[in-house]
């Protein structure tokens, strides 16, 4: 089954370093977050990629083409003349990647339509390039497959970030207290599972994801929800990138499945 990633919007929330690259090339630990988001895949053996590039999408491309120089040590051999380089100790994932140019303007639904002739029809699973966790994707696959709809959307209850005021129905304040992890609404952290009919309820490029396929497929009862209950975390801030980039460098990344 394909993963497909988008990786084609702006960043605008984090422009301090997405004025230089795409988002989802923006690094935790020395690699791209996109490098992070597909080794959970392939922890599970999902190793076929098509990636809905965009904005900058080159830096995307170029990275992939370079991979070797990325993983790898090598030598420029210069000597006597020659010019070459030696690759030494190669460390390839087993990956087929396919980055697919989407637009620079198009929205999220527009991307996924682009995609078509590389899914064809078959069932696939589609993320946000800007998100990382410790998806069990072996049980979510398992659960898209037993209610039989078109689409399953995992989601997370991402708490609440202030403490909380409770308050009686006459306006009295009952009691204030620290958040909880019942706090929050749940929210679409993405990482979905999709059945090919889905490319039959976008439009074209003008069509964002979240307001016109998602809620089509809510109101035609074609949409389940997932719940993930482990750790999950968006890139949208240079602080939550940093804070990513410390639990890496401190070895306590939760969503580092892989040895």
């Amino acid at each position: 089954m394909k993963v497909v990633i988008l990786a084609g919007g702006f960043g605008t929330r984090i422009s301090e370093e997405s004025a230089f690259k795409p988002k989802p090339m923006i690094e935790i630990g020395g690699m791209p977050i996109l490098w992070h988001i597909m080794k959970i895949y392939s922890h599970y053996g999902f190793n076929e990629f098509v990636i809905c590039a965009g904005y900058k999408q080159h830096v995307i491309k170029e990275w992939f083409a370079d991979y070797f120089l990325h993983t790898s040590d090598v030598t420029f051999d210069y000597t006597n003349g020659k010019s070459e380089m030696i690759v030494h100790n190669k460390n390839v994932e087993p990956w087929k990647v396919t980055i697919v140019n989407t637009g620079l303007n198009t929205q999220t639904g527009g991307r996924v339509k682009r995609i078509r002739n590389y899914i064809g029809d078959e069932p696939f699973m589609l993320t946000y390039g800007d998100a990382i966790g410790d998806i069990n994707i072996p049980e979510l696959l398992k659960f898209h497959k037993k209610h039989g709809k078109i689409g399953t959307m995992s989601m997370y209850n991402f708490g609440q970030n202030k403490g909380v005021v409770e308050v009686g129905s006459d306006g009295m304040i009952d009691a204030f207290r620290e958040k909880s992890d019942t706090d929050g609404d749940l929210i679409n952290i993405g990482f979905m599972v999709f059945e090919p009919e889905l490319f039959d309820y976008i439009e074209g490029d003008s069509t964002v994801f979240e307001k016109g396929p998602l809620t089509s497929l809510v109101a035609e009862k074609e949409l389940v929800g997932f719940i993930h209950t482990g750790y999950w975390q968006c890139m949208d801030t240079l602080r939550e990138k940093q804070q990513l980039d410390k639990l890496w460098n401190d070895g306590n990344a939760p969503w580092k499945l892989w040895d």
